[in-house]
C-alpha cells in the first residue's frame, strides 16, 4: 500500500480537531483526513454551527483521481460537479465524520437523512424493497441515542457496497461498527449529502478541493 499523503495535516473546525487519519472501525484501512468543513443552518436569521464534517479517503484516491484531474486547481476542482461525483463514485474507500458542535438527538439525524435518501430514490425510480428495509435497519441503529458535544458519527463506504455505521463517544473509535448496511446507493447518497451538488457544508468542499489538487500536484 502507498504511505499516506505526505501532506496531509490536522483541521481544527470550531471546538472539534480531526485528526490527519483514521483507521475505519471494521476493515484494516488507514484513511488520511482530506479536508473538514462546518455544517449549519439558518435559524431566526442566525446562521447556527451545528456539526463539523471530517472526509477521509483510502491512499489510492489520490492515483485515481489525478488520471482526470491532476493539474486543476482548487478553484477548478471546487466549480466542477463531475470532480465530486468522482470522489463520490471513486473505487476507494471513503468515511465521513460528523462530530456534533451542539447536542444531537440521534433519531432526529437519521429521519432527516433517511428522507433525503428516500426522496432521491423515488425521484429516480429506483426505491425498492431492499432499500426500505436498509433504511429501517438503519434507523433502528439509532435508536434512543444521544450525541453530546464533542462526539461523532462515522460513515464508512467500500468499493463493493458495504456502509458501516458507527459511534464515537468519549473520544474512542470502537474496534467493529453499530450496523453494516449493504447498500451501495446508501452510500453515494450519505457522500452525495456532504459533498454533492446541494451538498449540505460547502466549507468541507473547500477544503477537500484545496488539499486534493496539491495532493495531486
Amino acid at each position: 500500500m502507498a504511505p499516506p499523503p505526505s501532506t496531509t495535516t490536522s483541521l481544527q473546525v470550531e471546538s472539534v480537531v480531526f485528526p490527519p487519519s483514521v483507521k475505519a472501525p471494521g476493515t484494516a484501512t488507514t484513511l488520511f483526513l482530506a479536508g473538514a468543513g462546518v455544517r449549519g443552518m439558518e435559524i431566526e436569521g442566525k446562521f447556527v454551527k451545528l456539526t463539523g464534517i471530517g472526509l477521509y479517503l483510502e491512499d489510492k484516491a489520490i492515483p485515481s483521481l489525478a488520471v482526470k484531474w491532476k493539474g486543476k486547481t482548487a478553484a477548478e476542482l471546487m466549480d466542477s460537479v463531475h470532480f465530486y461525483s468522482d470522489i463520490i463514485n471513486g473505487p476507494f474507500e471513503k468515511l465521513a465524520e460528523v462530530a456534533m458542535i451542539v447536542p444531537l438527538v440521534g433519531m432526529q439525524h437519521a429521519e432527516t437523512l433517511s428522507k433525503m435518501c428516500v426522496a432521491i430514490w423515488k425521484a429516480e425510480g429506483t426505491y425498492t424493497d431492499a432499500d426500505s428495509a436498509t433504511i429501517a435497519k438503519y434507523l433502528e441503529a439509532f435508536k434512543d441515542q444521544k450525541f453530546s458535544p464533542g462526539s461523532s458519527i462515522l460513515y464508512t463506504t467500500t468499493p463493493d457496497g458495504l456502509v458501516m455505521v458507527s459511534f464515537v463517544k468519549d473520544g474512542i473509535i470502537p474496534e467493529t461498527p453499530i450496523v453494516v448496511l449493504e447498500n451501495k446507493k446508501l452510500g453515494h447518497a450519505l457522500f452525495e449529502s456532504v459533498i454533492g451538488k446541494n451538498g449540505v457544508s460547502p466549507e468541507a468542499k473547500q477544503s477537500l478541493a484545496s488539499r486534493l489538487a496539491d495532493l495531486m500536484n
